[in-house]
C-alpha cells in the first residue's frame, strides 16, 4: 500500500509539473540587431545567405510575414519590447540613445521582466541594452542622444551604475550599454563594468567594399575586442539555460544581440564563410548563435516547454553595403522599399519566428499584422496576468494566433515611426505616411532636394504595391482623412489597446514641419 501511495504521489507531482511547464513555459526572446527581413532564407527564398537555424526554428514553429518593429531604429524598438508601449509616447521622440545616456524607461513602469517575476520566473538580460542607465558623472550629463567626445571622459567607470536592467525587473544582466559602435567599449555585469575602461580605443567598422572605417573613439577595457562580443553573449545565455534547466523553475531570457549591426566584425572562424561579404558572414554567425541557444534547450530536455521568439529591432542598415549584396543576388529588404531608419517597410518589417513545441504546431505561417510591442501582452496572457491600464498600452496578445484560435485580425492597425520622428499608420492593406520622403536615410531623405515638391503625405496599398512606388494620396482623399484621424486618436488616447486613456510623457506631434512648409508659413 505504501509503495502504491508513493508511486501515485510521484505520478501526481509529475502531472502537476508538466501542467506548470506548459502553462508557464520558459521564455527566450532573441532580438537581432539590424537584421533585414530578406536576410533570413525561410522568409526570402531568393536570399543568398545560409540561415539553417532560422529555417529550423520556422519548420518547428510559426513564421510571421507581416511583423514590425516599433521603430525603424534600435532604442525605441527596445523600449517597446520591454514595456509594450510605443517609444514615441516617452520623452524620446526621434533618433536613439548613446552608451552613456540616462535611463529611458520611466520609474514605476511595468516591464515584461517585472511582470514575469511576479509569476515565479527568474529573469535575465544578456546583450545590448541601449535603453539608458545612470553612470556616475564628473560633469555634464547628456539627457538624450549620443554623447560628445568630451562627455565620454567625464564618467567614473569604477562606480556602481544606477537604474540599469536590474532595476526594471531583471535578476541578472550581462552585456554592453548600447550599440557596439558606441562607447564605452566594455562588458557590464549587473551594475558594474567587468573591467575598467582605462584605454582609449576605436573598433574597425568593416572592410566591406574595400573601405575601412572606425567606430567612435573613447574608453575601452584592456583587451576588449568587438569580435568577442557575440560569442561571449551566446556563451552566457547557454550557461544560464544549463543552470536553470537543472532547477526546473521557469526562466525568462531577453537576449538583444549586437549583431549583425556595425561594427561588422564576425569572429575569425566565420570570416569568409558566406563567400559573399563580411556582413553575410556576420549574419551566418548570428544564425549560429541562435542555433546554440536552441540546442541548449534541446540538450537539457526543455525544448518542448520553452517558447523561443527570434526577431530583429529594425531593417538592415545601409552599412551592410546594399549595392555589394544586390550585385551578388541578395537583397536584405527582399521586395520592400527602404532600409533601417526609414518609414518605408524595409525599415521596420522584420523577421519574426516563434517556436513552442508544446503548444504551437510546426511549419505554420501567418500574415497577421504584428508589432514587437505585442510581446508583453502575449507573455501576460500565457502566464495568466491581467495587465493594468497603465501598462503595455500598445500591446496585443498574439497567443490566439500561435494556438490557431484566431480567425480574425488581432490588431486593427499598427503605427510605424522613423528615425527623424515621422509617423505612418498601417491598417489592413493600406499604409499612410505623414512625410514627403523616407523619414530616414534612403532617398528622398528629409530636407533633401529630392524631397522638395513632393506631397507631404503618402498613401500606398501594400497588397498591390509592396514596393511603395505608387502614391495614391491624391486619388483617395477619404482614406487619407480617415486614417489620419485614426492616427491622431491613437496618439491622443495614450494607448492603442482598449482601456482607460493614458498620458504621453510629452506632447506628440504627428507631422513634421518640413523646410518647404516652414517657408510657406513664413511667406503668409
Amino acid at each position: 500500500m505504501n509503495r502504491f501511495l508513493v508511486l501515485t504521489t510521484l505520478l501526481c507531482l509529475s502531472i502537476a509539473h508538466a501542467a506548470t511547464a506548459a502553462d508557464k513555459p520558459n521564455i527566450i526572446f532573441i532580438l537581432c540587431d539590424d537584421l533585414g527581413y530578406g536576410d533570413v532564407k525561410c522568409l526570402n527564398p531568393e536570399g543568398k545567405i545560409a540561415t539553417p537555424n532560422f529555417d529550423k526554428l520556422a519548420a518547428e514553429g510559426m513564421k510571421f510575414t507581416d511583423a514590425h518593429s516599433g521603430s525603424s531604429v534600435c532604442t525605441p524598438t527596445r523600449y517597446g519590447v520591454v514595456t509594450g508601449r510605443y517609444a514615441w509616447r516617452s520623452k524620446l521622440q526621434s533618433s536613439v540613445l548613446g552608451g552613456l545616456s540616462p535611463r529611458l524607461i520611466e520609474q514605476g513602469r511595468m516591464t515584461v521582466a517585472s511582470m514575469l517575476k511576479t509569476q515565479g520566473y527568474s529573469t535575465h538580460c544578456i546583450g545590448k541594452w541601449h535603453l539608458g542607465m545612470d553612470w556616475v558623472r564628473k560633469g555634464e550629463v547628456t539627457e538624450l542622444g549620443i554623447e560628445s567626445a568630451a562627455q565620454v571622459n567625464n564618467v567614473d567607470y569604477t562606480k556602481t551604475i544606477a537604474n540599469g536592467p536590474t532595476t526594471v525587473g531583471f535578476d541578472t544582466y550581462f552585456g554592453i550599454s548600447a550599440s557596439l559602435d558606441m562607447v564605452p567599449y566594455c562588458f557590464i555585469e549587473n551594475d558594474h563594468v567587468v573591467a575598467n575602461p582605462t584605454e582609449n580605443m576605436k573598433l574597425a567598422m568593416n572592410g566591406s567594399g574595400g573601405k575601412m572605417s572606425f567606430t567612435r573613439e573613447g574608453p575601452g577595457s584592456p583587451g576588449f575586442r568587438g569580435e568577442d562580443v557575440l560569442p561571449s553573449l551566446t556563451k552566457r545565455a547557454v550557461t544560464i539555460i544549463n543552470e536553470k534547466a537543472k532547477k526546473g523553475d521557469p526562466f525568462f531570457i531577453y537576449m538583444p544581440l549586437n549583431s549583425p549591426h556595425t561594427p561588422i566584425l564576425p569572429s575569425e572562424k566565420w570570416q569568409g564563410k558566406s563567400g559573399i561579404s563580411l556582413y553575410a558572414d556576420f549574419v551566418m554567425e548570428t544564425d549560429d548563435a541562435i542555433g546554440q541557444v536552441m540546442r541548449a534547450t534541446e540538450e537539457n530536455g526543455i525544448a518542448k516547454d520553452t517558447l523561443i521568439i527570434v526577431t530583429s529591432d529594425n531593417g538592415c542598415s545601409p552599412q551592410a553595403n546594399f549595392p555589394e549584396l544586390i550585385a551578388k543576388g541578395h537583397n536584405p529588404s527582399y521586395n520592400m522599399r527602404g532600409h533601417k531608419a526609414d518609414i518605408f517597410d524595409g525599415g521596420h518589417r522584420v523577421p519574426f519566428i516563434v517556436r513552442w513545441p508544446a503548444k504551437v504546431k510546426g511549419g505554420q505561417t501567418t500574415s497577421q499584422i504584428t508589432c514587437l510591442t505585442d510581446f508583453m501582452a502575449t507573455a501576460a496572457e500565457i502566464v495568466g496576468v491581467k495587465l493594468p491600464d497603465n501598462a503595455a498600452e500598445d500591446s496585443f496578445s498574439f497567443l490566439p494566433v500561435l494556438l490557431g484560435e484566431s480567425g480574425k485580425p488581432l490588431r486593427q492597425s499598427v503605427i510605424h515611426h522613423s528615425i527623424n520622428g515621422s509617423f505612418a499608420l498601417r491598417e489592413g492593406d493600406w499604409k499612410i505616411e505623414l512625410c514627403a520622403g523616407s523619414g530616414g536615410w534612403s532617398d528622398p531623405r528629409p530636407g533633401s532636394p529630392g524631397e522638395q515638391g513632393l506631397p507631404d503625405t503618402q498613401l500606398y496599398n501594400l497588397k498591390e504595391d509592396i514596393a511603395e512606388k505608387d502614391n495614391l494620396q491624391s486619388s483617395e482623399p477619404a482614406i487619407v482623412a480617415k486614417m489620419t484621424a485614426e492616427l491622431e486618436k491613437i496618439v491622443t488616447d495614450g494607448r492603442s489597446t482598449p482601456g482607460t486613456p493614458q498620458k504621453n510623457a510629452v506632447e506628440v506631434v504627428i507631422r513634421k514641419k518640413t523646410p518647404a512648409a516652414k517657408a510657406k508659413k513664413k511667406a503668409k
